[in-house]
C-alpha cells in the first residue's frame, strides 16, 4: 500500500510548520481521490456526540474511511481543510483533537487549512474535513 509516497515541502523561508506541511509532493503514477466533506456522523447517519474532539475525530476517520476504501491509508492523503463553526472550541480542545489526530493520522501531517464558517449543512456539525489523496494505482 505504501508504493506512493509524500514528500513534504516546508521551505524555510515559511518558517517551521506545526502539525501541518506547507505542501505535499506525490508522484505521478498514484491515482488523485478527492475526498468529499466529512462530518461527525456514523454508519446511520447519527452524529456522534456533541463535543468538538469527538466530531472531529469521527469526521477525521470517515475521511480515512474513504481513502481506505480507494486502496490507500493515511499516509497517502495530501492534503486536509478543516470547515469549523467555532474557531475557539477547537482551539479550547486542541489537546484533545490533536491526541486524536495522531490516533489516526500518526506523524504523518499534509498540507492543512482551517476555516471558520457560518454554519454547515447538518445542523448539529460542528466540523467538516475536505481531503485530498495520491493512492497506489
Amino acid at each position: 500500500m505504501s508504493s506512493v509516497t509524500l514528500q513534504p515541502i516546508n521551505p524555510e523561508s515559511l518558517g517551521a510548520p506545526r502539525g501541518y506541511s506547507n505542501g505535499m509532493l506525490g508522484p505521478v503514477g498514484g491515482r488523485f481521490l478527492a475526498v468529499a466533506g466529512q462530518i461527525a456522523w456514523n454508519s446511520s447517519q447519527q452524529i456522534v456526540s456533541d463535543e468538538f474532539h469527538r466530531q472531529f475525530a469521527q469526521a477525521l476517520a470517515n475521511v480515512l474511511d474513504v481513502v481506505r476504501e480507494a486502496g490507500g491509508g493515511a499516509e497517502h492523503v495530501a492534503s486536509l481543510t478543516l470547515y469549523v463553526v467555532d474557531k475557539s472550541e477547537y482551539v479550547q480542545q486542541l489537546k484533545e483533537v490533536g491526541a486524536a489526530y495522531r490516533d489516526l493520522m500518526g506523524r504523518h501531517f499534509p498540507a492543512m487549512a482551517l476555516v471558520e464558517v457560518s454554519a454547515l449543512l447538518e445542523p448539529a456539525a460542528k466540523v467538516e474535513i475536505q481531503a485530498l489523496a495520491v493512492v497506489p494505482g
